[in-house]
């Protein structure tokens, strides 16, 4: 085996090991964010510190956000969001606020992963959308309260009742004047102009092991690949 097919197999290992975590990225769009102060993300607030936020791998078609802490050991959310577009879509990530009174933890109001025309807006428990819609005079998604209880339980699962209620849930919007209105009625205005071109596709939460066959199948034919290029030798 000459000296190049060696270090070739010895690499096929990590190229597969590196193409994999970074399918997973892009699949879960896991984002790190530090905080120098609390901020509010539904449910609760988060003292200051930094977090990794991704989208859960469930088969449901709605965006399911998890909030970790830097370690990934500890889930401090578990809850919904709806997408969010956005025209020019940033080569870094990008995380939004709602405005608060002075003094109070900023309340995220979403976030974008890099190179992608669509985020997440985060989607708020009933009583909170509507207070956070009259303070910046903008629609804000909900959800009923009593659906959002059990969704700060660390040991969450996403196979469990509370987060299988969340898939289908009705969702809808509070407006700055009180009104309860559905979510396409509310956040019509911020669809993509028909003019423009054809934005991303929207983030997938389904499984991953299509992307994991792929990897295995690239793998597979380096390694003929190599075998082939020893035996010519």
């Amino acid at each position: 085996m000459t000296k190049f097919a060696k270090t070739m197999t010895r690499m096929a290992p990590l190229f597969l090991t590196l193409s994999l975590a970074a399918m997973a990225s892009e699949l879960n769009q896991k984002t790190v964010f530090t905080f120098s102060g609390p901020v509010e993300i539904p449910g609760q607030i988060l003292p200051a510190g930094t977090y990794v936020f991704k989208l859960a791998d469930s088969a449901s078609n709605r965006h399911i956000v998890q909030v970790f802490n830097q370690s990934e050991d500890h889930v401090f959310g578990t809850f919904l969001a709806i997408p969010d577009y956005r025209l020019r879509p940033s080569e870094k990530p990008i995380i939004t606020f709602h405005e608060r009174p002075a003094g109070s933890p900023e309340a995220i109001k979403g976030w974008f992963y890099p190179g992608r025309h669509y985020g997440h807006e985060f989607v708020y428990p009933k009583v909170r959308a509507r207070i956070l819609a009259r303070l910046n005079h903008t629609p804000v998604p909900a959800m009923p309260v009593e659906l959002t209880l059990d969704t700060t339980k660390p040991d969450l699962q996403l196979d469990s009742p509370p987060v299988m209620e969340l898939t289908i849930a009705h969702l809808f919007a509070e407006r700055a004047t009180g009104q309860e209105v559905e979510l396409a009625e509310a956040f019509a205005t911020d669809e993509p102009p028909a003019s423009e071109p054809v934005p991303d596709e929207l983030p997938s939460t389904g499984s991953s092991l299509p992307l994991i066959a792929l990897a295995g199948a690239l793998s597979l034919g380096t390694a003929a690949a190599l075998r082939f290029a020893v035996k010519t030798k």
